[in-house]
């Protein structure tokens, strides 16, 4: 079947171009570091609270270090959804 000569290519908008080149670029050079670091606080966070049977890292928080400690790591967890 014969195609038509008088077709033409749809239009891109400029934006729909800039939002296409904003995802290639992938992510900031500071976004895997800190991704990680968090993830490490947060589990360092944990294993200090364990193995100073609860003396440490803030006393007066006491078991609810737990949940700071996996609060931390969720956040550096969270970033992984965003990592290009």
């Amino acid at each position: 079947m014969a195609k038509d000569k008088n077709r033409t290519r749809p239009v891109r908008n400029a934006r729909a171009e800039a939002v296409d080149s904003a995802a290639d670029r992938g992510n900031a050079p500071w976004f895997k570091p800190v991704m990680f670091g968090f993830m490490l606080v947060g589990l360092a966070w944990v294993i200090v609270f364990y193995v100073s049977q609860g003396s440490l890292p803030v006393p007066a928080l006491a078991s609810w270090n737990i949940l700071v400690g996996f609060g931390i790591m969720f956040v550096g967890f969270l970033m992984t959804t965003r990592w290009h």
